[in-house]
């Protein structure tokens, strides 16, 4: 198989700067991270691949070249390239315009699935996904939190989504983007001792505007759809954890929460 991961590096939240003039993240300046969610969608075609080592797996990814270094690390630990799209005419571009790079690019891939994250934490409007599978006119799900590796093939995937209330199992037709969640239970590996230092410069591929024939005002803020009115932090919620006995009482714990979450 030949499967695409669209990643995004973000921004620690403990370290960005921001340009509250043009309302835009300092990436430049920021100690970044690979996005939680696109963490699962990089670990799951590495798990793929180590299922069915024919598998290729290419990492693309819209951002500055600092991210570079990043890149490399996902080619050491089995990702076979790695692609940046960077020009400084798109800087400030909004998710349609975002979309639509990533969406001219993908066209020139032959791919048969891609996997992304839901959700980025400096962003978190999940709108990439969706516009991309509109602009691409592919099949596109979000919420997955498990993708059946014995059912994913060329032809097809079967994966679960969680909503508030239930796990739903679906089965979708390929090519199609797959975007996973960080609650997936997909790690990404270590990279081994020797392969470290392995000069992987020669798997790195820049795209830039002009490759992509992109006008100056079909990106960046000029082809911008939208204008961000106000940035916030999000606070995600700590999951707890519950130990109970193996009791009458532990059993009738269980039993109303499995019944609460509509188990039972």
């Amino acid at each position: 198989m030949k499967l695409i991961c669209l990643v995004k590096f973000v921004p620690d939240v403990d370290s960005y700067q921001y340009d509250f003039e043009n309302n835009a993240l300092i990436r430049e300046k920021a100690r970044l991270q690979l996005n939680p969610d696109d963490v699962c969608a990089v670990a799951f075609a590495l798990r793929a691949k180590a299922a069915h080592p024919e598998t290729s797996i290419e990492v693309v990814t819209m951002a500055p070249s600092v991210v570079t270094p990043h890149l490399q690390d996902l080619l050491r630990i089995g990702v076979d390239r790695g692609t940046l799209i960077s020009d400084r005419v798109f800087a400030g571009s909004d998710t349609f315009a975002t979309a639509t790079i990533l969406a001219r690019y993908l066209v020139t891939r032959d791919y048969d699935a891609v996997l992304t994250g839901t959700h980025a934490i400096d962003g978190d409007t999940s709108h990439i996904p969706a516009q991309l599978g509109a602009l691409l006119d592919l099949n596109q799900m979000s919420g997955i939190v498990r993708i059946d590796e014995n059912q994913f093939s060329q032809a097809s995937a079967v994966f679960d989504v969680e909503t508030e209330d239930e796990i739903v199992t679906y089965e979708m037709a390929l090519p199609a983007i797959l975007s996973l969640t960080r609650d997936c239970p997909y790690k990404l590996p270590y990279a081994s001792r020797k392969d470290l230092a392995r000069d992987v410069s020669g798997n790195l591929c820049m795209i830039t505007s002009q490759d992509l024939s992109f006008a100056a005002d079909e990106v960046g803020a000029a082809g911008s759809k939208t204008r961000v009115a106000q940035t916030f932090t999000r606070e995600y919620d700590k999951k707890g954890q519950v130990v109970v006995q193996t009791d009458a009482a532990g059993v009738d714990y269980v039993y109303q929460f499995l019944k609460e979450k509509s188990f039972i």
